[in-house]
């Protein structure tokens, strides 16, 4: 089995050509809007105007395929940067490098057609075209992560899967149902673990439909296919008030920014996906846990006692073990699993967009569990990740931090800054194609920053006014609204004095817009580092026998659509109630 990238040399040769290149650019990605016009940025940054960048980036996102030849480096610039003055003096050649640097440029992931063919599988795609029961973006999401999760654990023997940030548990209903997998879906979020225990309660209202169309002799796996209609239809009619509620993660400052754990439209009310599934797809959750280390071994003892008295109650003789079962529990790479999960074996973690340091978490777990077979992992919300070279960072990581991982970027003590990994969670796919940053709250809230500079002798809210454009009428609504928010007073200013800042920096919006467009064509390649490190991570341990990086989503639809695919070699004693996983990686 290979990757486009087999060794630790050459993944290590790519992060050091990114390195590079972010050496020179990433002032750009890390300059912070609201700032923009109280720091002058754009002054301090650029040597050419805003038209010349809006049109060279236009006609670059035109084009197709691969970068066009151009010198990275003259006797004055490097990488379109001027050498002595730092600001930039040629577009054209920050975009060709910018192309060249991201991971499909650097040649750095493999297709997920690729992988399967890595592993020896056959593509079931073809069986998984029809989803009806999900908006498309999460669709297909979960068809394209659950085809790979099964393979892998076919192609590892084994049966359970953990799904680490499982939130309102699609990816585990999918694997569950569609490849009789028995999936664990933790997540911190109590409120998504009881979501679930309300969908396990309307399920049960479909119950008699399945067992009658399951001793009809039919394939319970056709239940979703065959009567979407009627069982969505039964669903409105006979609850009203099941709304389920996820947490949201923070998410980046641009609207347009990043594929966080939830986005709007994620959520259906009637969730009439989950309400086609059988009703021993799920199990009730366990109640919240505590991190393991708090609790005594009398207090260990207890809850085992009564976690195995509830199963003996809930399951006779004979049942079938559920197959999706949430627990609620907060995960971090020191996580004992086997408090968790008393049934645990050997399985595949998987993590479809965790947030933050989860991603991160779940990998080092992956290495040190020695239960866990292979891994998968697609994380989102780099602005989240805690950094531990950064000198800016408000909150020092008081444990391990998310980045860097891998003990190549260690040793540089290499950091990216928050303001540059809130550009990675950017969608260049999407701005390509004309879904554009929503510029008129950024414009406001810098405007707004010049005016708490000029009147209140203040440069840094102290309290978050990002929610406040919405509900604003006017830019004047916006600042009153802000100002009381910030408990100052706004009688310094009339509504004519601040309707003038709107119409002075109105005449300098297109330099904000050629800004934040130059930082969406960065994105790729700070978000290009930060995968590439976790691969490195993987790629420096011993006893990860494969790891690459995998392209499982459209970016149109799934911005962050990279997956760290791992697989162990085949264990030499078997995981206690296990049997051991016997392939053998190509």
């Amino acid at each position: 089995m290979s990757s486009s990238l087999d060794s630790l040399a050459e993944i290590r040769g790519r992060m050091d050509e990114v390195k590079r290149f972010l050496s020179a650019a990433l002032s750009i990605a890390d300059a912070h809007t609201v700032e923009f016009y109280t720091h002058d940025v754009w002054r301090q940054f650029m040597a050419v105007t805003p038209e010349e960048v809006l049109s060279a980036v236009a006609a670059h996102h035109c084009r197709r395929g691969a970068p066009t030849p151009n010198a990275n480096e003259t006797s004055n610039s490097l990488f379109g940067f001027c050498k002595n003055t730092k600001r930039l003096v040629d577009i054209h050649q920050l975009l060709e490098a910018a192309k060249a640097h991201s991971i499909p440029g650097l040649g750095a992931s493999m297709s997920r057609d690729e992988l399967l063919r890595s592993l020896g599988l056959e593509n079931t795609r073809a069986a998984l075209e029809s989803c009806e029961f999900m908006n498309s973006k999460k669709s297909h999401e979960v068809q394209a992560m659950s085809e790979v999760v099964a393979c892998l654990a076919r192609r590892c023997g084994v049966k359970q899967i953990i799904d680490v940030g499982s939130g309102k548990g699609y990816l585990c209903s999918f694997l569950s149902l569609k490849y009789d997998l028995q999936v664990y879906g933790i997540d911190s979020s109590s409120t998504n673990t009881h979501g679930a225990q309300e969908r396990n309660r309307k399920l049960k209202k479909f119950s008699r439909a399945y067992q009658n169309q399951r001793m009809a002799g039919k394939n319970p796996n056709h239940l979703v296919e065959e009567e979407p209609a009627a069982l969505a239809s039964k669903t409105k009619e006979e609850s009203t008030s099941n709304v389920d509620t996820e947490e949201t993660a923070p998410t980046p400052t641009s609207p347009a920014a990043g594929d966080s754990k939830t986005e709007p439209g994620d959520s259906d009310p009637d969730d009439p996906f989950l309400g086609a599934l059988p009703t021993d797809a799920f199990e009730t959750p366990s109640p919240p846990r505590v991190p393991p280390g708090e609790l005594s071994a009398e207090e260990r003892e207890r809850r085992k006692r009564e976690n195995l008295e509830r199963k003996a109650r809930n399951r006779p003789d004979g049942a079938d073990p559920s197959l999706f079962r949430p627990l609620t529990s907060y995960v971090t790479a020191g996580t004992e699993l086997r408090e968790l999960i008393d049934e645990l074996q050997a399985a595949v973690m998987v993590g479809l967009h965790t947030c933050g340091d989860l991603a991160p978490s779940t990998l080092r777990m992956f290495v040190v569990k020695p239960e866990l077979a292979a891994v998968c992992s697609v994380g989102c919300c780099y602005h989240l990740i805690s950094e531990e070279f950064d000198p800016a960072a408000q909150e020092r990581c008081s444990g391990v931090c998310g980045f860097p991982m891998s003990q190549h970027l260690r040793d540089q003590a290499w950091f990216c800054g928050r303001n540059a990994r809130m550009s990675a969670c950017l969608a260049l796919e999407r701005v390509s194609v004309g879904q554009g940053i929503q510029m008129e709250s950024l414009f406001c809230r810098a405007v707004l920053h010049v005016i708490l500079r000029d009147h209140y002798s203040s440069f840094k809210s102290e309290r978050r006014v990002g929610n406040v454009y919405s509900k604003a009428k006017s830019f004047v609504d916006y600042v009153r609204r802000a100002l009381r928010r910030l408990e100052l007073d706004e009688s310094k200013l009339s509504d004519s004095d601040i309707q003038r800042y709107h119409d002075l920096y109105r005449l300098r919006m297109s330099e904000m817009r050629a800004f934040n467009m130059l930082k969406v064509t960065l994105a790729p390649c700070i978000e290009g580092l930060i995968l590439l490190d976790r691969l490195c991570y993987l790629k420096e341990q011993e006893d990860v026998a494969f790891s690459a990086l995998v392209q499982l989503f459209d970016p149109l639809l799934s911005p962050r659509c990279y997956a760290v695919v791992g697989l162990k070699p085949p264990s030499e004693e078997p995981i206690q109630g296990s049997s051991t996983y016997t392939d053998k990686y190509l």
